[in-house]
């Protein structure tokens, strides 16, 4: 028999706050995180100018330099985020977490711009004037989960996910596995981004990015008729996963429970989606889970504001589920997080089973008919009960996930 998979514990580390009350308020009261950003007006070629930062963020003065060394702002974000969820799960320092019974599956799509920048100047230049002995720490695509690893002293395996948009939910997908295949007891997992120019540069060098840099606000629009791009965010979440039977065992408080997850690759296109594979990952997610579409209550879904992504996954998810699910998307108010969303979205998905209630898309104002009949959540939100919610998310490169979460 499988070992159930429960979520103990939650960190978060976003442009709408770090406390589900918070984050519910901006949700329900059409809040954004987005806004013009003048520091990119240096950037001439690039045509974007709307971003959904992380302002003032700074790690407490218990870390010291020293600790801080190896840490671009991503890792800032995974570490401050993992530490809020071990405290919230009741593991911090706890000696679970250096047994080796403990693992770590967590990602981001790249590591520290910053720290990238000390190497560069070696290949423009010659020269390496710049760099030191944690260039290389801060600015590697798995340094959120080796500075995680490294701050709490975890033995147990470390799964890395640098696969873009879905590096926070194949994370999370990764841990369930580990745990209900009995690899691992205690996992660690989720997502972190920092925000960064070049990032912008490469959606807009596409077309993907959104150019309504006079109303910030307004410029992630999923699913909407008049979206033009996505707007990029940054952040972190971290669940604790652990088998039902070591928190029950141990008095944890359950958040819910993860009960399937799938993952695959769209073999056609880099960046064009294809709505028959889309429609698989989820279908095989259900599988895992044991229930059909019928017993999902809502679909929280990718849905980034991108031409080609939002229709492609309106079509596979009314394949899935038809007309009469809900589907929300929560990028209109917090931008594109990258690697960071999956863990975000899921999280707000378990707060929205716990709360009887459905965050609404927001600046949805005008279905777009080639993205699906579907019963799109909008205004403020809507009361109702969902148990059991799917949460999708689609990377460039043609990755895929498909998580399916249910209360405690």
């Amino acid at each position: 028999m499988s070992t159930r998979v429960v979520v103990t514990g939650a960190g978060v580390v976003s442009a709408l706050g770090g406390e589900w009350t918070g984050v519910r308020h901006a949700l329900e009261h059409g809040v954004s995180g987005a806004r013009y950003m003048p520091e990119w007006e240096r950037y001439e070629t690039m045509k974007t100018r709307v971003a959904a930062p992380i302002d003032g963020f700074a790690l407490p003065a218990s870390y010291s330099r020293r600790r801080r060394r190896s840490m671009g702002r991503v890792a800032e974000f995974a570490v401050f985020a993992t530490e809020q969820a071990l405290e919230d799960a009741g593991l911090i320092n706890d000696p679970q977490l250096s047994s080796g019974d403990t693992g770590i599956a967590f990602g981001s799509a790249t590591g520290s711009s910053a720290a990238a920048m000390e190497f560069f100047a070696l290949l423009e230049r010659g020269s390496a004037e710049r760099m030191n002995t944690t260039t290389y720490l801060r600015m590697m695509s798995h340094t959120a989960a080796v500075n995680i690893g490294i701050r709490f002293g975890i033995t147990g395996r470390m799964i890395t996910t640098s696969t873009a948009c879905t590096a926070g939910s194949q994370g999370i997908g990764y841990a369930f596995e580990a745990i209900r295949d009995g690899r691992q007891t205690v996992m660690i997992a989720g997502g972190a981004e920092e925000l960064c120019p070049t990032q912008a540069a490469t959606f807009d060098t596409m077309l993907a990015a959104s150019r309504r840099n006079d109303d910030p606000s307004a410029a992630s629009r999923p699913f909407d008729q008049g979206r033009d791009g996505l707007v990029l965010g940054e952040g972190a979440c971290t669940l604790i996963l652990e088998s039902l039977e070591h928190a029950e065992a141990r008095g944890a408080d359950i958040l819910g429970e993860i009960i399937g997850f799938a993952t695959n690759s769209d073999g056609a296109h880099v960046v064009r989606p294809r709505p028959e594979t889309v429609q698989v990952v989820m279908e095989k997610a259900l599988a895992v889970a044991g229930i059909n579409a019928s017993d999902a209550g809502a679909v929280n879904a990718h849905a980034t504001s991108t031409e080609f992504g939002d229709v492609a996954e309106g079509v596979a998810t009314e394949a899935v589920f038809g007309q009469n699910t809900p589907v929300m998307s929560l990028k209109g108010h917090t931008g594109h997080t990258l690697g960071a969303c999956g863990a975000f979205e899921a999280w707000c998905s378990l707060n929205m089973i716990r709360d009887g209630w459905l965050a609404p898309t927001l600046n949805l104002t005008t279905v777009d008919p080639a993205c699906g009949s579907l019963d799109f959540v909008t205004g403020s939100g809507r009361h109702q009960q969902a148990d059991i919610m799917v949460s999708n998310n689609f990377a460039f490169g043609g990755v895929n996930t498909s998580l399916v979460l249910t209360g405690a």
